[in-house]
């Protein structure tokens, strides 16, 4: 195809030079919410695409969203009233303490894993084609939020069933839920480029995630004495979840001070993490197409 002269100049053009970008913060920053609004179609097209794999060829489909939290909430209730173990007193009744913590914990473990899922699964895609890296984020936290709305079907049945009252700080919980979404991307961002190197990665990240839940008032209330007590209250995570589960049921917020530095931690270091991933991904897509 012949082209004129006017609709070469026309053309974008990249010009890549060996200096940093981090010398042109501006720039950066410019490039990167460029980028971030121009992969949105894509990112739809991918997460539209995913959502039909994930239940295409499920006999029990958006069930799967449920068993979990119901699964965990029978085991250890029997165990609590068996005496087998003992938690403590919760304010909510106890299965649904559980299934509800349950639910959370869940999302935040999605989107800590979505970053690293996608940069392994759009590995071809990476090595073959010059695209917004964003698109694959976006994506994964799209399927995070339509996997999170269908959990709401269960978090509606607790209230009904075990006649909660709803306070009405239940409508700015979605707040404390997407500073915790952003915890999650931060650390999952982080992670991704080399988790896209190395399936160690991915593994060590899975078993992390098992023992983290331990250190998570997600089947006990947050302990208040003891050397255990100080490790959940100094994880991040704990007031983040703690305080989505408070805003939602009781409406009394029991450490906001907790709950404002983990969410400057999470949105800032969402930051940080979105520049060290838009920065050391050429080099992962080198490394991979070697």
């Amino acid at each position: 195809m012949k082209r004129t002269k006017g609709s070469d100049q026309r053309l974008p053009r990249v010009v890549y030079t060996p200096e940093s970008k981090m010398r042109h913060p501006l720039q950066l920053f410019q490039e990167m919410g460029r980028d971030l609004l121009a992969s949105r179609e894509l990112a739809w097209r991918l997460l539209v695409r995913d959502i039909s794999a994930q239940y295409r060829q499920s006999f029990l489909g958006i069930v799967w969203a449920f068993i979990p939290p119901i699964v965990t909430a029978v085991g250890f209730t029997m165990a609590k009233s068996n005496g087998v173990i003992n938690v403590g007193s919760t304010e909510l009744p106890y299965p649904a303490y559980v299934m509800f913590s349950m639910t959370l914990w869940q999302t935040f473990v999605e989107t800590l894993n979505g970053p690293v899922q996608a940069v392994t699964q759009a590995k071809a895609m990476l090595a073959k084609i010059n695209f917004p890296r964003e698109a694959i984020i976006l994506s994964k936290l799209g399927q995070v939020f339509f996997n999170f709305g269908i959990k709401l079907i269960l978090i509606v049945g607790l209230f009904i069933w075990f006649k909660m009252p709803v306070s009405w700080s239940v409508i700015i919980a979605p707040v404390a839920l997407i500073n915790l979404v952003f915890f999650g991307t931060f650390i999952g961002l982080l992670l991704a480029p080399m988790g896209a190197l190395y399936k160690d990665f991915y593994m060590g990240l899975t078993l992390a995630t098992g023992f983290w839940l331990f250190l998570t008032p997600v089947v006990y209330p947050v302990p208040s004495e003891g050397v255990f007590g100080a490790i959940v209250k100094f994880n991040p995570v704990t007031p983040l979840l703690v305080t989505t589960r408070e805003l939602a049921t009781t409406g009394v917020i029991s450490d906001p001070l907790g709950f404002w530095v983990a969410s400057g931690i999470a949105v800032v270091g969402l930051l940080l993490a979105w520049i060290f991933y838009r920065l050391s991904m050429p080099f992962v897509v080198e490394r991979m197409s070697s």
